[in-house]
């Protein structure tokens, strides 16, 4: 299985938005876990990460957008930061043996970030995460696409 990225919907409340994406990957919800919820992690696909303290109300600052604070926390699940530019929700759910998904919300004020350049982070998420290993024995005998030989 290789990851993919349905398609984002976005909806509008006066001058409140929400962008809505469902990323189906193809690693546990503890390798995602670690892309979604630590400065390495975030920084190998969304932005720099100069802060964050890994609990409920613990702070975080995000290099290109601001600083703020953790306003939910539930590891291995659910990690959510709300700062000056918007909340940011990351909700992780076990999809078949070895998989996960993730639905991830972005709320802001006025002009923000757009469906596409979320796309565009969530296919270099998949590109970091790879694809998951074939089972023992079968290993295919040339490399998936995306894989580095």
């Amino acid at each position: 299985m290789s990851g993919s990225i349905e398609q984002g919907t976005s909806q509008t409340h006066g001058n409140t938005h929400i962008l809505h994406f469902l990323v189906r990957l193809p690693r546990t919800m503890e390798e995602v876990w670690t892309a979604v919820a630590t400065p390495a992690g975030l920084a190998g696909w969304f932005t720099a990460v100069d802060v964050l303290e890994p609990r409920l109300d613990g702070e975080v600052a995000f290099r290109e957008l601001s600083a703020g604070r953790v306003t939910a926390w539930d590891v291995d699940r659910v990690a959510e930061y709300t700062v000056a530019g918007g909340r940011l929700r990351f909700h992780l759910e076990r999809e078949r043996q070895s998989g996960c998904v993730l639905r991830f919300t972005h709320e802001f004020q006025g002009e923000g970030q757009s469906e596409a350049a979320w796309r565009t982070r969530f296919e270099r998420l998949i590109g970091n995460l790879g694809s998951a290993p074939p089972p023992p024995g079968q290993e295919p005998a040339e490399p998936l696409p995306g894989q580095y030989t």
